[in-house]
């Protein structure tokens, strides 16, 4: 198993969690806090929009079964990347589209597919996500954790995560990247 880390940020954490725990080759998905300038934010302070942190995701991918492209369709095809500092009723910097890169074979590579995307006409509006080197991550409050898991019946969950969820299964039910059971 060949471990590797990117840290992403594409709205609530919650869905960004919730998605990439159903992708094949990821090992794990942990919310959490970056790119902001304020030492060991909670989630009010972040919900403050002052503390310049997105709400995002650790993951920890195995390389050998789902490579760093295959960790951006994924991430590209969950969100929508062309709105600044929001997306759909979640509104704030904190929930910017923002990809937090560990290396320059990483950042290039990111680079290199966001220029993809962007020739290739795949969004109708500009791309605006934030590619930055990665930091420092905080983990978020342990209830923020698993949570569609441990709360699919709360309405946030039915409303906005869920179909979500059926999109990516829709998308990706057959192909190279592979959903798990």
């Amino acid at each position: 198993m060949s471990v590797k880390e990117i840290v992403l940020g594409g709205g609530c954490f919650w869905c960004m969690e919730a998605v990439f725990q159903m992708i094949n080759g990821v090992v794990s998905v942990e919310p959490g806090y970056s790119g902001g300038h304020f030492a060991y934010p909670k989630y009010e302070d972040v919900c403050s929009d002052k503390t310049g942190h997105a709400e995002v995701v650790r993951i920890r991918y195995d390389d050998s079964v789902l490579d760093l492209n295959g960790i951006l369709e994924v991430y590209f095809a969950s969100h929508d990347p062309t709105t600044l500092n929001r997306q759909g009723d979640d509104i704030g910097s904190q929930y910017r589209s923002i990809i937090f890169y560990t290396d320059n074979a990483q950042k290039n590579a990111i680079e290199s597919y966001i220029g993809d995307l962007r020739r290739g006409h795949k969004f109708k509006d500009p791309i605006v996500t934030e590619v930055r080197k990665f930091s420092i991550f905080y983990p978020a409050e342990d209830y923020h954790h698993n949570y569609f898991r441990n709360n699919p019946d709360k309405g946030y969950c039915k409303l906005v995560i869920s179909p979500k969820l059926e999109k990516v299964r829709k998308k990706f039910s057959a192909g190279d990247i592979t959903l798990k059971v």
